[in-house]
């Protein structure tokens, strides 16, 4: 997926927040507002939520120059199951309340918001479409797969004539065959762990700008600084889960460099175009509420799947974690303590 490409989707689904001021009875509560004191704090907020999330995604790439730390080990399955635990964490305790806070708000009408639970709804369309672009992409690749095995199977057949000739020719044709499956069989869980990432960048993308958007048109000085807080250390979790996923996808040096600057700009970006706004934004109208609500549902569907199937569910039932009791447990921990790490910061955040 290309960064650029991406950026300007969200722009045109955030287009209607930028045009919401003076549509909805709900008046935005202007108690404790600042704008002064909230000024410098913006400008705080994003140096700090962009520092501490590029160490986050950092963290896990160049830490794979160290043995210890490497994929093939197994403290590095102890951190991708913090990771993930931080990620499910955001999906359910971070992204779906506000998501339900949104599509049920008093300020929208009763029909049809009121009658349906739109949250949840769109958070399973997010899930399953994320299932359907994972199985699409791994359905193309085994019979891509299956077609090169074809071949190799025909150049067994017409590979010369009878005797020690056909033999040689088919000896040959059968080590490129095991050694093409091998290859194969590498290459296929390469491009399964690069859409994985991608994927789980577009979710945790999504909601880095909604909240970065809330954070800079905020005015009140008691919110911002709590939010600089728990926004920061959102950010360098998340980071790690994604830094975790970008290592084992093996991207080129270039890629890896443009989905870290887009994870790490996202926010900072959100609220640069909040701080703008600021004058004209109201979170409580119909339409911010709205494309709010469903671009947080969906973001939640996303990172919710991705957390239990791609990550999760993949790494415990893996042969060598079964095989190790200690590293079982290991992983268990860690991903019950970073499910409860994020899941306090939803106190400030």
């Amino acid at each position: 997926m290309r960064p650029l490409v991406l950026l300007f989707l969200l722009s045109l689904l955030l287009l209607p927040l930028f045009t919401v001021a003076g549509d909805c009875e709900c008046s935005p509560d202007d108690e404790g507002q600042d704008k002064s004191k909230a000024r410098p704090l913006k400008i705080a907020s994003i140096f700090s939520i962009l520092v501490f999330g590029a160490i986050g995604i950092c963290l896990p790439i160049f830490s794979k120059s160290i043995p210890s730390l490497r994929p093939e080990n197994d403290i590095f399955f102890v951190i991708k199951a913090f990771a993930a635990g931080v990620i499910l964490a955001t999906g359910f305790i971070h992204i779906l309340p506000d998501a339900f806070a949104n599509l049920t708000s008093p300020c929208l009408d009763e029909n049809p918001w009121g009658n349906f639970p739109f949250a949840g709804f769109v958070a399973m369309l997010g899930a399953l479409g994320t299932l359907m672009v994972d199985t699409l992409a791994m359905g193309y690749l085994k019979r891509s797969a299956r077609e090169e095995g074809d071949e190799l199977k025909g150049d067994v057949e017409m590979s010369g004539p009878a005797g020690d000739h056909l033999h040689v020719h088919a000896t040959h044709a059968r080590a490129r065959g095991h050694a093409a499956l091998e290859v194969d069989d590498g290459s296929q869980k390469l491009v399964r762990h690069r859409v994985i990432s991608q994927v789980l960048e577009l979710g945790i993308v999504v909601h880095s700008i909604i909240i970065g958007i809330s954070l800079g048109a905020s005015e009140s000085p008691s919110i911002i600084k709590s939010l600089i807080v728990a926004l920061s250390f959102h950010q360098f979790f998340e980071g790690m889960g994604l830094g975790g996923c970008i290592v084992q996808a093996k991207f080129k040096v270039k890629s890896m460099a443009t989905m870290i600057l887009f994870f790490s700009l996202t926010t900072p970006v959100g609220i640069v175009i909040g701080f703008g706004i600021s004058s004209v934004y109201n979170e409580n109208s119909p339409t911010a509420l709205i494309v709010e609500g469903i671009l947080n549902s969906a973001a939640a569907g996303i990172l919710i799947y991705m957390s239990l199937v791609d990550l999760l569910a993949e790494d415990f039932m893996n042969p060598r974690v079964q095989s190790k009791g200690k590293l079982q447990f290991g992983i268990n921990v860690s991903l019950l303590i970073g499910a409860g790490l994020m899941s306090l910061l939803a106190k400030w955040a």
